[in-house]
């Protein structure tokens, strides 16, 4: 009747048990780990499930193109918002570069690590550059060369705004319409990711 009992049955079921519990832990485990990179990788693959919405509002420039590809040669070590003018600096590129001063008084303590700049391909007016220089006295103006500008841009004519790290790559590019309220929180978001500049 002793041997009749279920015990010796019992302790042979636990193992069994325990062993399938702990296979499905390891498989649960690999899944977990392998499983996020499979996803990732088909998602970039395949384009699905990528999302649509960005946190930034003008064209992003990640091909590693510089400010001296837009046809400007200058040495600055900040952050800069850089109007670029490949014709006569009228009433967009005007605009360009009074929104280009306003955005970095509008960074408060953080103004001292962005300068602005108009980098224009011709001469400006009289009336204009005495303008700048008694109400932009911190403005730095450069020479733009017109056939380069046209080789990186496709022949835009148009006043564009850029924004360029304290490196001289272009970050960011704009169009004469662009808002001061998404080109500020553009550039305050990068300054507050980066250490540079």
């Amino acid at each position: 009747m002793g041997s009749a009992m279920n015990p010796p049955s019992m302790s042979e079921a636990k193992p069994a048990l325990s062993r399938r519990r702990g296979r499905i832990q390891l498989l649960l485990i690999v899944l977990g780990v392998v499983g996020p990179m499979l996803l990732a990788t088909g998602m970039y693959k395949l384009q699905f499930w990528v999302p649509e919405g960005r946190s930034y509002h003008g064209e992003l420039i990640g091909n590693g193109q510089t400010r001296a590809d837009l046809g400007v040669q200058a040495d600055e070590q900040r952050w800069q918002i850089l109007v670029t003018a490949p014709k006569d600096c009228a009433v967009d590129c005007q605009q360009l570069v009074y929104l280009a001063r306003q955005i970095q008084i509008s960074l408060g303590r953080e103004a001292g690590r962005a300068s602005h700049a108009l980098a224009a391909a011709q001469p400006l007016s009289a009336d204009y550059a005495a303008r700048l220089d008694r109400e932009y006295p911190q403005l730095q103006r450069y020479p733009l060369d017109a056939g380069v500008f046209a080789r990186t841009t496709g022949d835009k004519a148009v006043p564009q705004l850029w924004i360029v790290d304290p490196h001289g790559n272009l970050v960011l590019r704009y169009e004469p319409n662009v808002k001061g309220k998404d080109l500020l929180n553009d550039l305050r978001h990068l300054l507050k990711l980066s250490n540079i500049g």
